[in-house]
């Protein structure tokens, strides 16, 4: 494995190591495994007293799928949707995992900033009384990288396009410490470049650690484990008395961490991978060009932490469509016209619960669905990474430019004709060698000749053993972790 890869499976620094095990005996934190979040046990759960809207050090326990409702008590299968034919136009069964159960940001990017500071914080590289975390994002992981950062009382910076969601703004302008720790660059979701060169100034002051999410490993590693153990065990709950093969894995590509999932998916069941992206920015499918708002997936780059050669599909999908789809699932006018479809009550209860990236992956799982001709004894899995609280601005912009006068009966049945059974296989590719091939080599533009990574590592990325040798770290991890946590309680008796 190339230099390059940081495998933090070394203390760098003992002092700093000691300094972040004061600290944490000092506010009370005790870091959780990875194994604990990828099947945490019920007794093991914050008590219910425990805000999950709160940076209580408790809800680091609640980083994993098995919170309910509530996002405080534990569920003993991942809360998920499972969209009926009625929805979707499918026999296939797609299922999807419900993000916005997740503490403090209600999405599952909380996840991977866990997941990308504790090695980190772990080997005495990240020193939580001096350094500040830097957090490159969309919106949901600079939100999560904040929030982690509250409850290790260090400083938190959020990067992020000034055109999202005002939602995540005002979160941020509660949760930053400082009103300058929220950085706007110019832009909106597909204006990742931008980012990447504010965080190139930023790390020009040592005290600023850039853990950016489309270059750590350790984000596609939480997800390889976190992630695929919560969706191994979903499927397998939802196919206990209907059996079904796990044929796709459907995820926007956004980061590309939750991709990770897949691979496990793939070498367990055989699911074949999907990624998702923005038709108004097809990167994979046509190089990058144009703007989009589906929120949650940037776009103009492929990243680095992507395994592109182990991807199966690109599908493309309309921010037309998840913008429409966000006002016809929150709406009553919109619930009331699938409920005319058949579409049972639960699930039009369950709908708030998709957010715009959420619907960017149902929709690219029915293309894919029909693009490989899945039945009714096929399931594909997804994920709905957030949920619709998050974009009631977004849900009022488009009113506004779309249907000024209201949105009633005609309006919604006009919107699920064009956007549910409207999809269709276009904008969706199958890749073979030399389509893999291709968008491998797009990523050489950011990450060779703009951000600076050796050739050698860029193409040691092509090999799946790379991959499995990556996912293989993070036992190294854990046993980091329970070591500073004896630190901690041998501070604290």
């Amino acid at each position: 494995m190339p230099a390059e890869v940081e495998t933090f499976d070394d203390v760098a620094d003992e002092q700093v190591l000691e300094r972040a095990a004061e600290r944490f005996a000092a506010e009370g934190i005790r870091l959780p495994t990875f194994a604990q979040l990828a099947r945490p046990r019920p007794e093991a759960a914050p008590p219910p007293t425990v805000d999950p809207d709160a940076p209580d050090p408790a809800n680091l326990f609640r980083v994993h799928w098995y919170n309910g409702a509530d996002r405080m008590a534990p569920v003993p299968v991942p809360d998920h949707l499972e969209i009926p034919t009625e929805l979707s136009g499918t026999d296939c069964r797609i299922v999807l995992a419900l993000g916005n159960r997740f503490p403090m940001v209600r999405a599952h990017k909380v996840l991977a900033a866990y997941a990308c500071l504790v090695p980190r914080v772990v080997t005495g590289r990240f020193d939580p009384t001096e350094h500040r975390a830097v957090w490159p994002s969309t919106g949901n992981y600079a939100r999560g990288g904040v929030a982690i950062s509250r409850i290790m009382g260090c400083r938190g910076v959020a990067v992020l396009p000034e055109g999202m969601s005002t939602e995540r703004f005002e979160w941020l302008e509660r949760w930053v410490l400082e009103p300058s720790d929220v950085i706007r660059t110019v832009g909106t979701e597909s204006n990742v470049k931008e980012i990447y060169d504010a965080c190139r100034e930023l790390a020009g002051d040592p005290a600023n650690v850039i853990v950016n999410q489309f270059a750590e490993y350790a984000n596609h590693v939480a997800h390889a484990t976190v992630t695929a153990a919560a969706l191994s065990h979903l499927y397998e709950h939802v196919t206990a008395r209907r059996p079904g093969r796990l044929a796709a894995f459907v995820s926007a590509s956004g980061s590309a961490g939750t991709l990770g999932a897949g691979d496990v998916l793939k070498d367990r069941y055989g699911a074949r991978i999907v990624a998702a992206e923005a038709l108004e920015c097809p990167t994979m499918l046509c190089n990058g060009y144009g703007e989009h708002n589906i929120q949650g997936i940037g776009d103009k780059h492929i990243p680095l932490i992507h395994n592109v050669m182990n991807t199966d599909v690109v599908a493309a999908v309309s921010d037309a469509s998840t913008d429409a789809l966000g006002v016809l699932f929150a709406s009553d006018a919109g619930r009331a016209e699938l409920g005319r479809r058949g579409v049972p009550d639960a699930v039009l209860d369950a709908l708030p619960d998709l957010g715009l990236s959420s619907m960017c992956n149902l929709l690219a799982a029915i293309k894919s669905a029909r693009l490989l001709g899945l039945g009714a004894d096929d399931v594909v899995v997804s994920v709905a990474t957030d949920g619709g609280e998050l974009y009631g601005s977004e849900r009022q912009r488009y009113l506004q430019r779309h249907h000024p006068d209201g949105f009633g009966a005609r309006e919604a049945a006009g919107v699920a004709a064009r956007h549910l059974d409207g999809t269709t296989v276009d904008h969706i590719e199958e890749l073979g060698a030399a389509g893999r091939e291709r968008v491998f080599n797009l990523g050489y533009y950011t990450w060779v000749e703009q951000q600076g990574t050796s050739l050698e590592h860029f193409d040691a990325r092509r090999r799946q053993s790379f991959w499995r040798a990556l996912r293989e770290r993070v036992a190294v991890w854990d046993e980091l972790i329970g070591e500073l946590n004896q630190r901690v309680a041998a501070r604290r008796s």
